[in-house]
């Protein structure tokens, strides 16, 4: 999965010989962008961008870059609370002695499954994604 994230422009340097770029925050944590893709969106500090990879890919408005971001925040806790979940699950289903889950699987199944990731496809751990 792709994730691309708000950040807010915090200076601008075309000086640097790697190409036009932007000093930008994302959650406190400051980092040095590409911008040669919005070269001609003329960013400024204050401007927010949609960062992936290290480019920043486009400009985004204020009120859609902090919805984002509260989204971003909230997926956070349900994902936590989905761990919790699963981890008491499986010690009062005898999981923790490694019993659970494989009855009626194939032999070794257990020493090669994975847990699935939130959002992928299954099958996607493994290599062969089924589709869309």
């Amino acid at each position: 999965m792709c994730l691309g994230v708000p950040g807010l422009v915090v200076g601008v340097d075309d000086t640097d010989g790697g190409g036009p770029s932007a000093l930008v925050e994302v959650g406190g944590a400051r980092r040095r962008v590409n911008t040669a893709l919005l070269q001609d969106e003329g960013l400024g500090v204050g401007d927010w961008v949609l960062i992936h990879v290290g480019f920043a890919l486009a400009r985004l408005d204020e009120d859609e870059a902090l919805a984002t971001l509260r989204d971003l925040a909230s997926l956070e806790t349900v994902y936590a609370d989905e761990l919790d979940a699963m981890a008491r699950s499986a010690t009062s289903s005898g999981a923790a002695t490694g019993s659970a889950g494989t009855a009626g699987a194939p032999a070794g199944a257990a020493a090669t499954a994975r847990p699935a990731t939130p959002g992928t496809r299954p099958g996607a751990a493994e290599g062969r994604e089924g589709p869309g």
